[in-house]
């Protein structure tokens, strides 16, 4: 019994050592859970963190608190540091960004920031090379404005040499000095500056033991630059007391310099060739100019007379000496310029074809031409004859039709002789009735009765539309060629007495033709030089020799702007012409009297106006929109009409444009069709 209860008693001992256990390992992951939350925030942060800078006219130490704040580091402000700063951006920076930014605004103040173990000092630039600074390359990139130092290894020529010929190219805050016994150059400058004396530094550190060196060029005449350095050497050894003199010799088949002389001469014309065997910013002296939208012959006279100008100008002011020919000559195959002319001419002419070698804006023109016009005529008259010549009686007559209808007298003589199909020929517009008699004997008479109403309406809705570049003129023209019968005559040929009619034939465009000369300006507005001629033939209500054709012009000058719509001209005109011809006292009998009166009348009405609407493209997705709408368009208008129409042989459908897509392949990432050349080669 008791061995069972000391028993009882010792068990619980193992599992308090493991809730102990199990209490220790929770509480170390709590705290490791706390501890990543409190450590997250703060690096997420810092990779998020950017800064918007915006200064206007800042004081420099307000700028330096921001990047000190900005990238934690601590600055030491020299009192001599004082200016107004003015800095905007419209892009984020991250603190490293800003701080490359901020050594720039510091060289444009003619400041700089020399590290100084766990701070920066802000100081002049003049005493930038007493201060220790970052040493090339393991620090800084050779890119940035922070000052630098750099120590160099000459290995093939002595380094105290290279300090006269390198110390016009570092500024005067910077520091350069040989060290002899190393032969070594020590470089304090801006990093990108440092950079570029290491660049030139190497070019000149090439082994010259030989009496004879030979340079090979890679971007320089070697003709040219032997004559600089020949005109150099004439004035530096008439200067001179003493020395041997030095040879240059240009070999053009190789672009290379043969220099021969005192080593030390020779070091500093190599030096020197280095530093002018640079490119040119444009080329070299003969460039090839592809053009994109100007054309290189047109072009190509109006460069020639401008640099032929400008040489003449120049040779009167030096008196015609050392002037270089500038030849231009353009290839109309490729659309490319070939010039040839002295650096300063070249980018001289260069800058003129980047102004004028550009996207010209086009114009899309569409006249609204609405003719709406209305004709209404009517006439009622009766005309008398009476034949009594077989009675003895008198004989009279009236005529109320005029000259181009016929009277009641000659419709009487064709059916007297029997020939009624040539009465009815001449019968004009209009209900003509007839009565009468018309015997061997007696007393013949006719009664013509005609009456007329005549109306017609004239539509027209036309909208010409064309495009054009701006400043060129375009013009279209719509139209039919109507043959209009000018003159006839017949003659009698030979014994037999043949007639050989012939007729004159005079042959006018009818339609409409719209010329147009756009100018854009310089905002949205175009001014427009118009000639719009409308024509097309007349449907009157009466009668006339020959067509009738209406004719509407308007030549003027305008301004719209852009996607707007203006009024060119119009008439509205109305005409109303009546007459009345009776028999004098018996046409004035009242009722009675129409019977011996002739009336007619004839209206008028015209409403013609023009409007013209201008759409400015200026470049390619402007136009792609227009040319896909009108595409489109008389494509539907094509769909549309197949199920209307008359059927057709089976299998076989009417033709239709096919969608635009299969036009306009590239412009949805496609491949475009390769062209030759390039228009950015030679640019």
């Amino acid at each position: 019994m008791n061995i069972g209860t000391d028993t009882t008693h010792r068990l619980p001992a193992p599992d308090s050592n493991r809730m102990a256990q199990a209490r220790w390992l929770t509480t170390l992951l709590t705290a490791m859970v706390i501890l990543m939350a409190l450590l997250a925030p703060p690096l997420q942060a810092a990779e998020e963190a950017t800064i918007t800078p915006n200064f206007k006219d800042a004081d420099i130490r307000s700028v330096i608190e921001a990047v000190g704040e900005a990238t934690g580091k601590s600055f030491i402000i020299d009192p001599r540091v004082r200016g107004e700063v003015t800095l905007t951006s419209s892009n984020p920076m991250t603190p490293s960004a800003f701080y490359e930014t901020f050594l720039s605004i510091l060289q444009v103040h003619d400041f700089v920031a020399v590290p100084a173990g766990s701070v920066i000092k802000i100081v002049p630039s003049n005493n930038a090379r007493q201060m220790p600074g970052n040493d090339l390359p393991r620090r800084v990139s050779t890119s940035e404005d922070e000052i630098v130092t750099q120590v160099l290894q000459i290995k093939n020529v002595a380094a105290a040499q290279l300090v006269p010929i390198l110390r016009p190219l570092v500024p005067q805050y910077g520091h350069l000095v040989a060290h002899p016994p190393s032969n070594m150059l020590i470089i304090s400058d801006r990093a990108a500056n440092v950079a570029r004396l290491t660049r030139i530094i190497q070019r000149i550190d090439q082994s010259g033991d030989e009496e004879i060196e030979v340079i090979p060029l890679q971007h320089a005449s070697a003709g040219d630059l032997v004559r600089i350095l020949t005109t150099l050497n004439q004035a530096t050894n008439s200067a001179a007391t003493g020395g041997s003199p030095v040879s240059i010799v240009s070999d053009d088949r190789t672009n290379s310099i043969l220099i021969s002389g005192d080593r030390s001469d020779r070091l500093r014309l190599r030096a020197l060739l280095a530093h002018l065997d640079t490119p040119l910013e444009e080329g070299g002296n003969t460039q090839v100019i592809y053009l994109r939208y100007a054309n290189s012959e047109e072009l190509a006279g109006k460069l020639n007379e401008q640099a032929n100008s400008a040489q003449r100008q120049q040779g009167g002011a030096q008196g015609n000496a050392g002037q270089s020919s500038t030849t231009i000559w353009a290839d109309t195959q490729t659309n490319a310029l070939i010039i040839t002319a002295p650096p300063k001419t070249m980018r001289s002419l260069r800058s003129v074809i980047d102004k004028l070698d550009i996207r010209r804006a086009q114009v899309l023109v569409e006249a609204i031409i609405v003719d709406v016009t209305e004709d209404s005529s009517s006439e009622l008259g009766v005309t008398w004859i009476v034949d009594g010549s077989d009675s003895d009686s008198g004989a009279g007559a009236t005529s109320f039709d005029g000259a181009t209808n016929p009277g009641a007298a000659q419709i009487a003589g064709v059916i007297a002789g029997g020939d009624t199909g040539a009465a009815l020929g001449q019968i004009s517009d209009g209900l003509t009735y007839a009565v009468g008699r018309f015997k061997d004997t007696g007393t013949n008479w006719a009664a013509l009765l005609r009456a007329l109403r005549g109306d017609a309406n004239t539509n027209i809705l036309g909208t010409p539309s064309i495009v054009t570049m701006d400043n060129e003129e375009a013009e279209i023209n719509v139209g039919q060629e109507v043959p209009f019968l000018t003159g006839s005559f017949s003659n009698a040929t030979g014994t037999t007495g043949s007639v050989n009619p012939f007729q004159t034939i005079n042959r006018q465009d009818v339609g409409t033709k719209l010329t147009i000369t756009p100018q854009i300006n310089e905002g949205d507005a175009v001014i427009m030089d118009i000639a719009l001629e409308v024509s097309s033939i007349s449907q009157g209500s009466t009668g006339a020799v020959d067509l009738i054709t209406n004719k509407r012009t308007i030549n003027n000058n305008v301004i719209v702007e852009d996607e707007g719509i203006i009024v060119l001209g119009g008439l509205i005109d109305e005409s109303l012409l009546e007459s009345d011809s009776r028999v004098p006292l018996l046409g004035s009998i009242p009722l009675l009297g129409n019977v011996f009166r002739s009336r007619s009348t004839s209206k008028v009405k015209r409403n013609l106006m023009v409007f013209i609407r201008v759409k400015i493209m200026r470049d390619e997705n402007d136009a792609f929109v227009e040319t896909n709408s009108k595409y489109q368009s008389m494509r539907d208008l094509q769909l549309g009409k197949r199920d209307r129409g008359v059927s057709l042989m089976p299998g076989e459908e009417r033709p239709a444009l096919p969608p635009i897509e299969e036009y306009t392949r590239g412009r949805g990432g496609e491949a475009l069709p390769e062209s030759a050349p390039d228009p950015d080669d030679g640019r």
